[in-house]
């Protein structure tokens, strides 16, 4: 039994497979099935369990992912967005560094114990963090052309694959992530392995649309190839993903740097968006939630009300009531948190957001709204409490104390 950040862990009896689905909405899911394209996933549903449940708010890539091999909320591994500002610094800086990890991973911990782990990442942004500390094969879609046994536990991955390096920009991403797992389970049966994908195909295609359909045959293709070696496979989502468009189709956005420059001066105040990523392209760094840091003669209480009363926000909240509510780790977050609604996004400024790359109306995430996610596991769970609170980072927890 292994204890990571104070749960306790069952070593896997067999090979364990974790699928971070980014994105993934549960109406992708039910819509897929419903019109016949993923029979591995109906089965699953009617053999094993399914569940819906609750991830980190907020809702995005680098802090869900980081809970789900973490088995605990951004409080306690203190990745709290994609994006901070880093106060000793005074620096607006991407998360992907390690230093800013502050707990151990499970992935790593396994690996300690003598288990072969792997991870496959879509985008190279996450790899470090979720190979910190970590002894294995550790590498992303995105540089699959630049690994080698020395950084990534592996060389040769594309050969291994059998596919070229997919644009960032595309389901093929996704694809590889997936048909590297099939592989590495064919010729190396790792005893645990996290696989995380990429919402390209999320961002652009609403559930039960043609484009997100085809991705989920895809997926569940390789999923039942993983369920036929005889894997425990634990489905999940770093978040959901909902249209943010106003009735005529436009991006619905709360510009909140333009509204606190309005309010209390220029550049007094500073906004930050934490969906903020090297990828923006698909959603234009939009998303519902943004953190605001305010000079030091303002308080955060004189705005919270004016905020409040915004159209399309949805929560508004002190340094504090956000730390204590979302679990968040109070010294990287602004002296006022913001969520919108389901519909509408959080920007900083009207110019400073290119959304010429949208050529599909805008789909987000970051929000309450977008909370509510997926958890499958191909197994029934004898024992599982079905008064529980159950959350994404579960999902180690489900399919190794109970799945085996």
């Amino acid at each position: 039994m292994l204890d990571v950040n104070n749960r306790g862990y069952a070593l896997p009896r067999q090979p364990t497979v974790v699928v971070c689905v980014d994105g993934c909405e549960p109406d992708y899911l039910g819509q897929a099935v419903a019109l016949g394209h993923t029979p591995w996933l109906k089965r699953t549903l009617a053999q094993g369990t399914g569940l819906i449940v609750e991830c980190v708010v907020p809702s995005f890539t680098n802090p869900n992912n980081l809970s789900i091999v973490t088995g605990a909320p951004p409080s306690v591994h203190g990745i709290c967005g994609n994006y901070l500002y880093d106060m000793a610094s005074g620096a607006e800086v991407m998360m992907n560094d390690q230093k800013w990890l502050r707990a151990p991973t499970l992935l790593a911990a396994l690996a300690g114990a003598g288990k072969s782990v792997a991870v496959v990442t879509a985008k190279d942004k996450l790899r470090r963090l979720l190979g910190h500390g970590m002894q294995g094969i550790c590498f992303s879609a995105e540089k699959a052309n630049d690994v080698s046994v020395q950084e990534n536990g592996i060389a040769d991955v594309l050969a291994l694959v059998g596919m070229p390096v997919p644009s960032v920009y595309s389901a093929e991403l996704s694809e590889f992530v997936f048909a590297a797992g099939v592989k590495l389970m064919q010729q190396r049966r790792p005893d645990v392995m996290y696989l995380s994908t990429t919402d390209y195909v999320q961002h652009k295609h609403a559930p039960g649309t043609a484009g997100a359909n085809a991705f989920y045959a895809m997926m569940d293709g390789y999923l039942a190839r993983l369920d036929e070696m005889g894997c425990v496979i634990a489905l999940t989502a770093d978040h959901g993903m909902n249209a943010k468009v106003a009735m005529d189709g436009t991006p619905d956005v709360i510009y909140l740097q333009d509204w606190c420059d309005a309010q209390l001066g220029p550049t007094r105040a500073r906004v930050i968006l934490p969906i903020t990523d090297p990828y923006v392209v698909h959603h234009g760094a939009l998303g519902s939630f943004a953190t605001v840091y305010l000079p030091s003669d303002v308080a955060a209480t004189s705005l919270v009300s004016r905020l409040r009363a915004l159209r399309g926000m949805e929560v508004v909240l002190t340094r504090e009531d956000a730390a204590q509510r979302f679990e968040l780790p109070p010294d990287r977050i602004g002296d006022v948190v913001c969520v919108s609604e389901r519909f509408t996004v959080i920007g900083t400024s009207a110019n400073r957001h290119d959304l010429s790359g949208l050529d599909a109306p805008l789909r987000s995430h970051g929000g309450i709204s977008e909370q509510r996610v997926p958890l499958i596991i191909n197994r029934k769970l004898p024992g599982l409490d079905p008064a529980r609170r159950l959350r994404n980072f579960d999902a180690f927890d489900l399919a190794l104390n109970y799945a085996q």
